[in-house]
């Protein structure tokens, strides 16, 4: 689903790339820099997502059949190393339960972890919410700067009309 969604989004970047470069040209560097956190961030929560794919396929593999706890690394979940290790201490002794406190003890572990995966990508997205402000302002002070400098040249002395007045400054805003 989340592929699909990047391809759909990629699609419509690629519709409107005409409209959306001449915008982006008008500070490269700054668009740039908020492109590139884009692609890291993206790129971190993929892998963040990937690394959740092996935990799910070892719980799978698990509920169908309790010999598929193994401690080879390309099978071993590392989120849930904790109840992997205990799962394969216990294995051949019959059913496996845990008590109340020692699930919670086991969930708040598998929480933390979650939670110290999801930090990272708690800040690309306050640093790509603070660099498109940035860029707004940049962009209302460029503006602000234009209407000074077209007001500055506005010659009102000799105007006897505002409408000669206001025609002339339309003239300046629209350019040559």
């Amino acid at each position: 689903r989340m592929t699909i969604f990047l391809v759909a989004v990629v699609a419509v970047v690629a519709v409107l790339s005409p409209a959306v470069v001449p915008a982006f040209m008008a500070n490269p560097v700054l668009n740039g820099l908020i492109l590139g956190v884009l692609v890291v961030g993206l790129a971190l929560n993929l892998r963040n997502v990937a690394r959740l794919n092996r935990e799910v396929n070892w719980i799978e593999r698990f509920s169908r059949d309790q010999a598929a706890v193994s401690s080879a690394p390309e099978v071993a979940p590392r989120l849930l190393a904790p109840m992997a290790t205990m799962l394969r201490d216990h294995q051949g002794r019959g059913r496996f339960t845990l008590s109340a406190p020692a699930m919670r003890s086991l969930l708040d572990g598998i929480a933390s972890r979650l939670d110290e995966e999801r930090d990272l990508s708690r800040y690309f997205i306050g640093l790509s919410i603070f660099l498109g402000l940035l860029g707004t302002f940049w962009g209302l002070l460029q503006t602000v700067g234009a209407i000074s400098d077209v007001i500055g040249t506005l010659d009102v002395a000799g105007q006897r009309d505002l409408s000669e007045m206001f025609g002339q400054l339309k003239a300046g805003l629209e350019g040559p």
